[in-house]
Formats: C-alpha cells, sequence, structure tokens
C-alpha cells in the first residue's frame, strides 16, 4: 500500500492545529502576516516550499524583466509550493498565463508577500494563490526575481527551500523541516483529541468536564 505523503496528511488538518503544535514545540512564530489572503478562501495549500526573493528595480529594460520572469517560472519544480518575497508593494507577482504555465509544470500553488493580477482568470483556474492586494500592474520594466531556494524572510518567519506550508482560509502556517515528520504526527494526535471532545460535547458533557479530561478545547 503506498503511504500517504506529508502534504497529502496536512490536507487533513488545518492552520489552527499546526499553529498550536508548533507553539507547543517552542516555535512561537511561525505564521505569515494575516494580510496574506487565498484568492479562493475553500482552497488549502500543502506541500514543500521552493523559495523565491527579487526586487523593485527601475533600470532593468522591459526584456530583461520578462526574461527574468521567465526564469522563475522555468526554476518553479514540480510538487512544491512556492514562497515569494518581492520586496515590493507596487506591482502584480502572479498572473493568469504565470498560473497556467505552473500548473502545467505541476506546482501546488503560489504564496506572495506580494501583489496578483487576473484573480478571476486564476480562481477558475484553480491554482490555489495566497497573496497581499490586487492591482492590473505588471512587472514589465519594473520587478524581477535574483535569487531562488535561498532562505527568505516575510513577517519575520524564516523560510527555507524544503519547509512545509500549510496554508487556509485562516492563515499560512511554515513547519520547519527538520521538525516535519514529529510535528506532523502532533497534529494527527491534536485531531483526534479534538474529536473526542467534539463526540463529548454533543453527548452533553460540561466543556470543563470535557477540558479535565481530554486536556485539549
Amino acid at each position: 500500500m503506498i503511504q500517504p505523503s506529508f502534504a497529502d496528511r496536512l490536507q487533513n488538518a488545518y492552520s489552527g492545529a499546526v499553529f498550536d503544535v508548533l507553539r507547543s514545540m517552542g516555535y512561537h512564530n511561525q505564521s505569515l502576516p494575516h494580510t496574506i489572503r487565498p484568492l479562493n478562501i475553500s482552497q488549502k495549500l500543502t506541500g514543500p516550499v521552493f523559495t523565491i526573493e527579487g526586487r523593485r528595480d527601475d533600470s532593468l529594460d522591459d526584456d530583461e524583466t520578462l526574461l527574468r520572469w521567465c526564469k522563475l517560472l522555468s526554476n518553479a519544480p514540480s510538487g512544491y509550493v512556492l514562497v515569494c518575497q518581492p520586496n515590493d508593494s507596487t506591482v502584480s507577482h502572479m498572473g493568469e498565463l504565470s498560473s497556467e504555465t505552473l500548473v502545467y509544470k505541476g506546482v501546488k500553488g503560489y504564496v506572495v508577500d506580494g501583489g496578483c493580477r487576473d484573480s478571476g482568470f486564476i480562481d477558475k483556474l484553480g491554482f490555489p494563490v495566497f497573496c497581499r492586494y490586487y492591482t492590473p500592474v505588471d512587472i514589465v520594466g519594473k520587478w524581477a526575481a535574483y535569487a531562488f531556494g535561498e532562505p527568505i524572510e516575510i513577517g519575520g518567519v524564516i523560510i527555507r527551500k524544503d519547509d512545509f506550508i500549510m496554508a487556509d482560509r485562516d492563515g499560512t502556517v511554515i513547519i520547519p523541516k527538520e521538525i516535519l515528520p514529529e510535528a506532523l504526527q502532533k497534529v494527527e494526535e491534536v485531531l483526534q483529541t479534538e474529536n473526542k471532545v467534539r463526540t463529548a460535547i454533543l453527548k452533553g458533557v460540561d466543556p470543563v468536564d470535557a477540558y479535565l479530561e481530554f486536556g485539549k478545547f
């Protein structure tokens, strides 16, 4: 029997449970800023991270920015979630044609501390994108990526290639790669305990008694 992947197992969880487990393990700052929101709140995004960093650079010409963007798409590995620190709040850092390309390549989704355009088309495509704002302004002659697979920082959270991400309508959490197996096991234990608490409450058990019995609420 094929065992479920870490990403598949995380799909059964939610960001709040993951955050709680990481906090209990001594990792108190693993949640990205609450301003980063999903285009489609019904989508959940899990998987290993591939990092991107860029910056605004008005000295670049149109062709150079577009070629660098195409390099970003070329470097995107299948099975990963792209997480981008654009160091910019002026342009869009994802659009419809790029999303089509990433879907074709097998990329799981895109999280950016920046902007997005063509959001309606991307939503219909079903490609999970989490971003901070919308704008029709594109990168041409304005912005370029310059680092791939290197550590980045978003909202005080350090993110490295092969860390794991769990993003849903409540927020985005980063799981350090070295604790992933242990953290995931604890998340699954939390979900099982929550189910027991839920069952007890629906049977009429007082919330205080339920908490004292299960240590969770």
